[in-house]
């Protein structure tokens, strides 16, 4: 296969599926026989068969897709050093200084309902995108995509894996999970997140009223239940605050484990998830999500090195 249908030939095959909006393999291996003459142009790409193309989708590295990507990226920046370079130097990157991360999970729901392992609902088939999205460049620092079935929390661990001491992660309250909120504080991790409402919890201290009046409270709180306080014993911060929401002003409860930043900066940082959102819709737009061409899920791995799900 490797000999009959190189890895170029399956980037170009891949890029024109993307392009043409092909709705299955058929539409790609047809489509570029009837055109192998310009094919040919590109760099000798060849058109594929059915089963060069379905065999190369479930067997060959994602591995060689992220590379790919990251050479266009470099390449890119070299021509125009600020392509992609992000709000470096501005607003709440200048004011921190460090590295900060905005978790989220979006779903893509799909056409082929028959997709076994992505079956969402009774007729219909969904895959759940985990992305942890570097703020700075806007650009995902890991990307996980599976069964729209499991809950976003037991992704936590893996989707943060790899932040390192110092560095700031915002997540919704889906991902709430104290063992693991409990293993960032341990690393040095600052982490920012949505209150949920069955949260139990008891005031320790309560910290001076802020000037801000968005600001309702800042608080000291330790967890009730047992169990819970097992898992994060430590106190954690409490700070409730007006956001604005679709031009209303809405009251929200944040938690951090950070006792230094205003309260003002834990909502700023919090509402800074909004990005990921625009992320989510920008990808949506201008990628193919809907169809897939291969109907089996298979393994790769990130840029971390730690294995992540992807599909052929």
């Amino acid at each position: 296969m490797a000999r009959s249908f190189s890895a170029w030939s399956h980037v170009v095959s891949m890029l024109f599926a993307q392009l043409t909006h092909a709705i299955g393999l058929n539409d790609v291996c047809d489509a570029l026989r009837l055109h192998s003459g310009p094919l040919s142009a590109l760099r000798g790409a060849s058109a594929p068969s059915r089963n060069n193309l379905s065999h190369a989708n479930k067997r060959r590295d994602a591995a060689l897709a992220e590379r790919l990507f990251w050479a266009v990226l470099e390449h890119l920046q070299m021509i125009s050093p600020g392509f992609a370079a992000g709000p470096r130097g501005k607003g709440l990157a200048r004011r921190f200084r460090r590295v900060i991360h905005v978790v989220d999970s979006s779903t893509i729901a799909l056409i082929a309902s028959c997709i076994d392992w992505a079956q969402h609902r009774r007729r219909k088939a969904a895959a759940k995108l985990h992305v942890r999205l570097d703020l700075h460049s806007l650009l995902p620092r890991f990307v996980l995509v599976e069964s729209a079935r499991a809950a976003d929390s037991i992704r936590a661990a893996e989707v943060c894996a790899g932040v390192k001491p110092g560095e700031i992660v915002i997540f919704d309250r889906a991902y709430v999970d104290f063992i693991h909120l409990g293993v960032l504080n341990g690393d040095g991790v600052f982490w920012v997140t949505r209150s949920k409402e069955s949260l139990c919890f008891r005031v320790v201290k309560r910290l001076p009223k802020a000037t801000d009046k968005r600001i309702l409270s800042d608080e000291l709180v330790v967890l009730k239940n047992k169990d819970s306080r097992a898992n994060y014993p430590q106190p954690m911060r409490r700070v409730r605050a007006l956001v604005e929401v679709d031009g209303k002003e809405r009251e929200m409860e944040f938690l951090t484990n950070n006792l230094q930043w205003s309260a003002a900066s834990v909502a700023d940082l919090y509402r800074c998830r909004w990005q990921i959102e625009v992320f989510f819709k920008q990808i949506k737009q201008s990628l193919q999500l809907c169809d897939f061409l291969a109907t089996a899920p298979t393994r790769s791995a990130g840029r971390s090195g730690r294995p992540c799900c992807s599909t052929c």
